[in-house]
């Protein structure tokens, strides 16, 4: 597939001289430019997914008039919660120093 160019963006000075001193090792302007286009462009398509499921079940309310109680959604959330912080426990364990 044949690459694309995005457009020049101008900005000021300083948060030019603030991006590159966030760069990484061996990353390049360009580099961090595409993920972070990766990262937005999976962000909003994430949002709106979320939107679409939230219109959807909008209508399905109206239609039918009958939904799940907020406390049964809650309980449900926090029961999930509190299983993935169970089997994350012990995983992630700070750096010696």
């Amino acid at each position: 597939m044949k690459t694309a160019i995005l457009p020049q963006v101008r900005v000021e000075p300083q948060l030019r001289a603030d991006l590159e001193g966030v760069l990484r090792e061996g990353e390049t302007l360009s580099d961090f430019l595409e993920s972070t286009v990766r990262q937005a462009v999976e962000h909003r398509r994430m949002q709106a997914e979320f939107a679409a499921r939230a219109d959807a079940a909008w209508s399905r309310f109206q239609q039918s008039g009958t939904g799940v109680p907020v406390e049964e959604v809650v309980t449900e959330m926090r029961t999930r919660l509190q299983a993935r912080r169970q089997a994350l426990q012990g995983k992630h364990r700070p750096a010696k120093a």
